[in-house]
């Protein structure tokens, strides 16, 4: 998984898994999914990601099954 974050435009970029897109949904006016060709969501982007996201702070935890 990569997340990629562009300041200048203030867009969040999460890649679940590299993938070809296939096509690009709307959720809504500021959030696309990214989806393959076996409708698996690859990615996904939000537009003023500062404003719906805590950007300055982020953790990652892995939870044993």
């Amino acid at each position: 998984m990569k997340i990629k974050y562009f300041q200048d435009t203030d867009t969040l970029y999460i890649e679940f898994r590299p993938a070809t897109v296939f096509e690009t949904k709307d959720l809504d006016e500021n959030t696309l999914v990214d989806i393959d060709e076996q409708g698996n969501i690859c990615g996904m982007t939000l537009e003023h990601a500062k404003e719906r996201a805590d950007i300055p702070a982020f953790s990652y935890e892995q939870v044993a099954a």
